[in-house]
């Protein structure tokens, strides 16, 4: 397993990052298997169920190159039980210095939420230079990451929430836009059919979204 030091990093890895959450854990590893037979190869596994650390520790498995992560950091109890199941980066909704200081002390390069100027200025102070905005399209989407490039020139976003295949490359075009966060690579009812083979399809047309200046 390659050993993830850098957030920008783990966002270079695709133009898209799958926000994954699961009820059963064997269905959340045979999703994950799907995804990465697709070519997405970074993962967010969300705390939002219990099967969330078990899926963590099953997907970690599933080959060398596989990144991932865990979602919706909240705790800082959350990020030992996260990093001991396995995960190689985290994603939070928010950031607390609280937070902050769990995820450096765990080594767990982190992606955390903003949603205004003084969540982004918080955010630069803890030094970090890659965030996610969250949730992108209520708080103003592709318009707002715009505005946000003039007082905040150096720093990059990972925008999640609402976005679907249709509005990514709007989102991937912005010079200030490193990958996207989506969940429509896993419809419900392709996971509830067990439609392995248009979870793999969904993930290959992610892979081949551009990004800005058409690099992928």
């Amino acid at each position: 397993m390659t050993k993830i030091h850098d957030i920008a990093y783990v966002a270079s890895l695709g133009p898209v990052i799958p926000v994954l959450q699961f009820d059963d854990v064997e269905q959340g590893v045979a999703v994950c298997r799907a995804l990465y037979a697709g070519g997405v190869k970074v993962l967010e596994i969300t705390l939002r169920t219990e099967a969330g650390l078990k899926v963590i520790e099953r997907a970690s498995q599933i080959a060398d190159d596989i990144v991932v992560g865990v979602g919706t950091l909240t705790r800082a109890d959350q990020v030992d039980a996260a990093v001991k199941a396995g995960a190689q980066f985290g994603v939070s909704p928010g950031l607390t210095a609280t937070l902050d200081r769990a995820a450096r002390d765990a080594g767990l390069p982190l992606l955390p939420g903003v949603m205004t100027p003084s969540d982004i200025i918080a955010a630069l102070e803890a030094g970090y230079e890659t965030v996610k905005f969250f949730p992108a399209q209520q708080a103003g989407g592709v318009a707002m990451l715009k505005a946000f490039h003039g007082p905040f020139p150096t720093l990059k976003f990972c925008p999640t929430g609402g976005i679907t295949y249709e509005t990514a490359s709007n989102f991937l075009a912005l010079p200030n836009v490193v990958c996207v966060g989506g969940s429509w690579l896993v419809p419900k009812a392709a996971v509830d059919a067990q439609n392995w083979d248009e979870i793999s399809h969904l993930a290959r047309t992610a892979s081949e979204l551009a990004r800005h200046g058409g690099a992928h």
